[in-house]
């Protein structure tokens, strides 16, 4: 049976929610979505469509923009655009079963419509029109689709032909994939061809989809590994996961992240009281979520202008726990060994690692401090009572209020930008 997928991008998302928060038209507004209080080289996080016609590409950076462009700066709202795509996903469960919807970010979409076309006695372009007719009139805000036989196929044509359509919909199955794209350039506009593939790609003579699909496939698996596989499917239009496949995968391994890039270069000392608050914010996370981790990553990078190295190093712990006593001067003390003095640091990560429930059997050792860890657990569980009952920062270590801190700012924000509501 043939399967048919959407996949549906909401056209400059954000930007298209400041735009329909202030009465305007998305689709007539010069409008990007940039924090005014960061300098002028922060990335805009959208632009309106009208703008980006003027040349204005969605992610550059303020001082990109023509100074002789007249447009509105929205600052972010993170909480609100994740108010309206619930909006818009509650659109798609008035037409299909969350079992057949993978949402693939906050402004993109894949839904399995195959089953519900003889239901709606529809074509699966009327239905993609009738969903994004829906959107707009529910919300607001224009929605691309494209139309594929297969996850890949519905991604390529949203991607390469939707986005560029007076309709703002393509389709495509695999004999006009091969006939309308086989040799389309650049390979990077393809999904998951980033520019170091292409650079591998074109060292074995691939510059096109084309030339991919009918290259020895012993060069592409010597150049890529199991990766090839994917290639030599994308190439010739084959996508064999489906929604279903998505849903039933299960991870062999989790773990918990958290990453900052700073505003300014910082100290060696600034950055280890930023390592802290992280690590600090992360335990509770685990304590909040009842996990615990076995190890974790720590990534300092520096300043571009220095040309150092990302540093690396992992602390492992004894037995599995989400303890602030054990997790946090594990952590200092590989920041210490690991990060470098006298160069500036502009990024940092730390990553819990083998992320597991608390509720597995854990061996725990003779010369563990019970006593302690439950006193620090029932601690560690009062701050996240109180923080949940009277937001993030009605409860603060000494750190949190030293001038180099990001926490109390961080509290107010999501995945690095402002919510646009109180913390």
């Amino acid at each position: 049976m043939e399967k048919f997928y959407l996949c549906i991008d909401l056209k400059s998302f954000f930007a298209s929610v400041e735009c329909v928060e202030r009465g305007l038209d998305p689709m007539t507004t010069d409008l990007v979505v940039a924090d005014p209080e960061r300098t002028d080289k922060t990335i805009c996080l959208a632009v309106s469509p009208s703008l980006r016609a003027k040349g204005v590409k969605n992610r550059s950076r303020v001082f990109e923009i023509p100074k002789n462009l007249e447009y509105i700066t929205a600052p972010p709202r993170m909480q609100k655009y994740i108010d309206y795509a619930a909006e818009i996903y509650a659109v798609y469960l008035s037409y299909v079963s969350p079992d057949d919807i993978h949402v693939y970010s906050i402004d993109e979409a894949f839904l399995d419509v195959t089953s519900y076309l003889p239901l709606y006695k529809m074509t699966v372009k009327a239905l993609a029109i009738r969903i994004m007719d829906d959107i707009y009139k529910k919300v607001g805000v224009r929605a691309t689709c494209g139309i594929g036989t297969n996850m890949y196929l519905a991604k390529i044509a949203l991607d390469i032909l939707a986005k560029h359509s007076p309709d703002f919909i393509a389709s495509l199955d695999e004999e006009n994939y091969r006939r309308l794209l086989w040799d389309h350039t650049p390979l990077t506009d393809f999904w998951r061809i980033g520019p170091g593939t292409a650079r591998r790609l074109q060292k074995l003579g691939a510059y096109t989809m084309r030339s991919v699909a009918h290259l020895p496939e012993e060069s592409l698996y010597s150049a890529f590994g199991v990766d090839a596989e994917l290639l030599i499917d994308h190439a010739w239009g084959r996508e064999p996961t489906t929604i279903k496949d998505i849903k039933a995968y299960k991870s062999k391994t989790n773990c918990l992240t958290s990453g900052q890039v700073l505003m300014r270069d910082y100290s060696f000392d600034e950055a280890r009281l930023i390592v802290k608050e992280m690590t600090d914010s992360l335990t509770l996370d685990m304590v909040d979520r009842a996990l615990v981790a076995s190890s974790a990553t720590l990534y300092i990078g520096y300043s571009n202008s220095s040309g150092v190295e990302m540093s690396k190093g992992t602390a492992r712990f004894e037995h599995p726990t989400s303890s602030d006593l054990v997790i946090m001067p594990s952590i200092v003390s590989l920041y210490n060994r690991i990060a470098k003095k006298g160069v500036g640091i502009h990024r940092i990560n730390v990553c819990f690692n083998n992320v597991l429930s608390e509720s597995v059997d854990i061996q725990t050792s003779l010369f563990d401090d019970y006593e302690s860890d439950v006193k620090g657990r029932k601690i560690q569980e009062t701050v996240v009572s109180i923080k949940h009952r009277h937001g993030k920062n009605s409860i603060l270590r000494g750190i949190n209020l030293e001038e180099a801190s990001t926490a109390k700012a961080r509290a107010g924000q999501i995945g690095g930008h402002k919510s646009g509501e109180k913390a």
